[in-house]
């Protein structure tokens, strides 16, 4: 993977007008992204990640910004030139729905990207076959869509993206319309492939396993703006801020007033006085904060930085591990994951029973 961006999205903001009022979806936004880089865009609906993909692939124009591709720089608002020769020369693109042409088969459909482009029809073939033969779709490349199972489809669909080989490839909910076990084969199939071709991906997904599973780095959205860019271990266990610690997986937020410091080792004092100890780069006596602790880093114990009486409210098993819902004396809940390897008794619903973590993996957010 190359250090030097191929594409780069500097200031980038857009407006939409609704009635009289005017909707901001992107505020100041900056990304940028290697060659040879795969980089989620993960968010709630209407954070505004499919529209910042659509301005990355030329299919709309910010209201200001600039996005380079490729050293090709388009500012906003002026007229891009040749659009179209971009995105059929540098971009490939894939949605949910892949919008394949009933009517005609797998290598006929791969192949009209190099149609359009004036390939002659015999060399267009051939590399669609080629390219179908490759994605295990040999012996189904004159099965028009509706003979095609729905992982096929999508199959037929990445080639197609691929047959003019883009610089970079956009994804759109991919995987989205797939039932769960074919989307997860398909998540790992994909972070394979863009291995092996070397390609750029820019992912959209709402799908936070999905990201953690095949990005290199992820840029978390939160309405209009990047709240976070960064590697997936990085990310879960070092969230930026709030919103980033509750998008990603689940955690227990303890909030309350910071009441000393001592290097990276800060006491948190909560509104019903229990103290946290915590963990941060960057915290002041007498400001308030949220301290984050993610369920598997919780225990059943009295050995701890942090301990405490806990009654357990509610169990629901999950296969791999077990999920404990419990209060603590204060009211506040408190969610614990407990891996299904153990072999000793395991606490019962109304039980109270002895909780603990650790400061390290107590993280003090930022703003």
């Amino acid at each position: 993977m190359s250090n030097k961006p191929i594409l780069t999205l500097s200031n980038i903001c857009k407006d939409y007008r609704q009635g009289r009022s005017i909707i901001e979806v992107l505020k100041n936004v900056n990304l940028e992204v290697a060659a040879g880089e795969m980089v989620s865009i993960i968010g709630a609906s209407g954070s505004g990640k499919s529209t910042l993909l659509h301005i990355a692939g030329m299919l709309d124009i910010a209201g200001s910004g600039i996005v380079t591709i490729d050293d090709n720089k388009f500012i906003a608002n002026e007229r891009i030139k040749n659009a179209h020769l971009i995105r059929l020369n540098k971009l490939g693109f894939i949605y949910q729905y892949h919008h394949l042409l009933n009517d005609f088969t797998a290598q006929e459909n791969v192949a009209m990207p190099m149609l359009i482009a004036g390939a002659k029809r015999e060399i267009a073939f051939a590399k669609a076959a080629d390219l179908l033969s490759g994605l295990g779709l040999a012996n189904r490349i004159y099965n028009v869509p509706g003979e095609l199972s729905g992982g096929e489809q999508q199959r037929v669909a990445l080639a197609r993206a691929l047959v003019n080989h883009p610089k970079v490839l956009l994804l759109d909910e991919p995987l989205g319309a797939l039932d769960l076990k074919l989307r997860k084969e398909m998540q790992l199939y994909l972070k394979n492939l863009q291995h092996e071709v070397g390609i750029t991906f820019i992912y959209v997904t709402h799908d936070q396993e999905e990201a953690l599973t095949m990005s290199d780095r992820i840029a978390v959205m939160n309405e209009g703006r990047v709240q976070q860019v960064a590697d997936p271990p990085t990310l879960y266990e070092r969230p930026k801020n709030r919103f980033v610690a509750d998008f990603i997986g689940q955690t227990n937020v303890f909030s309350g007033t910071v009441e000393s410091v001592n290097g990276e080792r800060v006491t948190l004092r909560t509104a019903s006085g229990e103290r946290i100890e915590a963990t941060a780069h960057e915290a002041g006596v007498g400001e308030e904060a949220d301290a984050a602790v993610r369920p598997e880093k919780i225990r059943f114990g009295s050995e701890g930085d942090n301990t405490s009486t806990a009654r357990i409210r509610q169990i629901v098993y999950l296969g791999v591990s077990t999920q404990y819902i419990a209060e603590l004396p204060d009211g506040q809940e408190l969610v614990l994951y407990q891996q299904n390897f153990r072999e000793e008794d395991h606490p019962e619903e109304g039980e109270e029973v002895s909780v603990a973590w650790d400061a390290r993996n107590c993280l003090i957010l930022g703003g």
